[in-house]
């Protein structure tokens, strides 16, 4: 195996069953809807739904901080346009990390399978924060995602509440973040993660805006999940993840053979990808097959919210 690189920690359930699938696509209680003039690829939404969706955004916006009405104009575009899922949980992190402060790294975690997994970042550090958690079981996005509220570190060389995670995050860099439950339709689905570089990063301004912008992702996001086929979105979200659990499994592999921890597994895996020039997931499929000699595995199935009969 030459030059690997990596993207994330071994996957480790959390929750409980009752957990499982809060993520999903909602489709008991919103029923898939289409149009005509909808984007196939896209969200597939009527004209009178999308107007109502974007007024839901705006009522919250308007009483918002005038710092954040731009933050909020691209919530409310990225909706007028119908994007592919992906697109906007790609779009909500970038956005979170430059309402918050220049220098913040964001991660968004949601529920997988009574797990968790990190569906978009800004970058590596809050991919590899992510990740240091998954691997440990532990840390300030999981007590955030499992208990649903917000947990701020303002020193990690000063916090002890997850030593599994701090001193894997301490090597990376990471020295304080704030993580904020996502909630749709009343469950927390999910955790925006902010990691920064400094301690006391998230100065009164910073933990005002952060809040406030992810509860109106939050409203953004009920909207998608609310407006999107059904069928697409469960194939958006499967596809995405499938992604994510074959970078996982390369990540195990080389943590056997070079008998290191998932931080450097990672380390080694993107150095790999970037003097490929390929893309992350492509050279991840590379090495497990030369090591297994098999394919990847396919990732669990996406699976929807639990239903009440």
């Amino acid at each position: 195996m030459s030059e690997p690189t990596p993207t994330l920690a071994p996957f480790r359930p959390i929750g409980t069953p009752a957990d499982r699938g809060k993520w999903a696509s909602r489709e008991e209680r919103h029923r898939s809807r289409s149009s005509p003039g909808g984007r196939s690829g896209g969200v597939t939404v009527g004209a009178t739904e999308r107007a109502r969706g974007l007024q839901e955004v705006a009522v919250v916006s308007g009483a918002a901080d005038p710092s954040l009405a731009s933050a909020y104009g691209r919530l409310l575009a990225l909706l007028a346009d119908s994007p592919h899922v992906d697109v906007f949980l790609d779009q909500i992190v970038r956005v979170a990390a430059e309402v918050v402060a220049p220098a913040v790294a964001c991660g968004l975690t949601v529920r997988r399978d009574g797990g968790a997994m990190t569906v978009a970042s800004s970058g590596d550090l809050a991919a590899q924060g992510d990740e240091i958690q998954y691997g440990a079981d532990e840390g300030p996005c999981l007590a955030a995602l499992r208990q649903g509220r917000v947990v701020e570190v303002s020193d990690l060389r000063d916090d002890r509440r997850w030593p599994g995670y701090r001193e894997h995050a301490l090597r990376l860099g990471i020295r304080s973040s704030l993580s904020l439950p996502v909630t749709v339709d009343r469950e927390t689905v999910g955790a925006l993660n902010l990691y920064a570089t400094q301690p006391h990063a998230f100065t009164d301004t910073a933990h005002r805006h952060a809040l406030a912008f992810t509860e109106q992702a939050a409203v953004a996001l009920t909207v998608i999940l609310r407006q999107t086929d059904q069928a697409l979105l469960h194939q958006q979200l499967t596809d995405a993840m499938a992604s994510r659990s074959v970078i996982d499994q390369a990540l195990g592999v080389i943590m056997g053979q070079q008998r290191c921890t998932a931080t450097e597994a990672f380390t080694l895996l993107r150095q790999a990808s970037q003097n490929r020039n390929r893309k992350l997931r492509d050279v991840a499929a590379e090495i497990i097959t030369q090591v297994t000699g098999e394919s990847p595995q396919p990732a669990p199935g996406f699976v929807s919210p639990r239903h009440h009969t």
